[in-house]
C-alpha cells in the first residue's frame, strides 16, 4: 500500500504517519530520514522527532540525495519523512539532481515501493498561505507540487491531517483495519 500524509508545520502529520506504521503491521519498519542538520533550530527538530519514535520498533536510514540507490530490501513498511526536506535536498544541495529533481525523486519513489510492502510518504502542505515568494521559492513550490501531485496520483491512500485530524482525500482508512485510527 502505498500512503501520502501531507500537513501544514504542526499540523500531527509525523505522528499520524508514524501511527499509521504501527497499525499495518508489517515489520520491520523504516524511517528514511531526509532532514540535512544544518543548524541547531534543525537539530532541534530532528531530536524531537528522534523522541517521537523512540520505542516504536524503527531502524533509520539518513537519506538527504539520491533515494533511487537505497537499499531497503527486508523492510516491511517504510515511512519517508519528508518529501519537502528531500525535494529541497535534490534541488539546492551539491550532488543533488538539481532541475532533474522531480524525475530523480520520482523513480526513487518507485525504487523504494518496489522492496517493500507498504511505503507512507510524509510532505507538507506549502501552497495555501498566499504569500508571494521570490522565483527560486517558486522553482522549489513548483518541483514539490509536481511530486506531491504524482505521488497521490498513484497512492491508495491520501490523507490531509489539519489540527491532528486525518481528512481523506483518496481510499479509507478502513483498509488500515476497522479502528486502526
Amino acid at each position: 500500500m502505498l500512503i501520502l500524509v501531507s500537513g501544514g508545520s504542526g499540523s500531527g502529520k509525523s505522528g499520524f504517519a508514524e501511527d499509521l506504521v504501527l497499525k499495518l503491521h508489517k515489520k520491520p519498519c523504516l524511517y528514511i530520514a531526509t532532514m540535512v542538520p544544518f543548524d541547531e533550530e534543525c537539530d532541534r527538530r530532528i531530536m524531537r522527532h528522534r523522541r517521537m519514535r523512540a520505542d516504536k520498533g524503527f531502524d533509520t536510514l539518513e537519506c538527504y540525495l539520491d533515494l533511487k540507490s537505497r537499499d531497503v530490501t527486508g523492510y516491511g513498511t517504510v515511512l519517508l519523512e519528508c518529501m519537502s526536506n528531500l525535494t529541497a535536498n535534490e534541488i539546492y544541495q551539491e550532488g543533488g539532481a538539481g532541475s532533474r529533481c522531480v524525475e530523480e525523486i520520482l523513480t526513487g519513489i518507485r525504487h523504494i515501493y518496489s522492496q517493500c510492502t507498504h511505503l507512507i510518504i510524509v510532505t507538507n502542505e506549502i501552497f495555501s498561505d498566499g504569500i508571494e515568494y521570490e522565483e527560486e521559492t517558486r522553482k522549489y513550490q513548483a518541483c514539490l507540487g509536481q511530486i506531491n501531485q504524482k505521488i497521490a496520483a498513484w497512492a491508495d491512500l491520501v490523507v490531509e491531517v489539519v489540527y491532528s485530524v486525518p481528512v481523506v482525500h483518496k481510499g479509507t482508512l478502513d483498509e488500515i483495519g476497522k479502528g486502526a485510527l
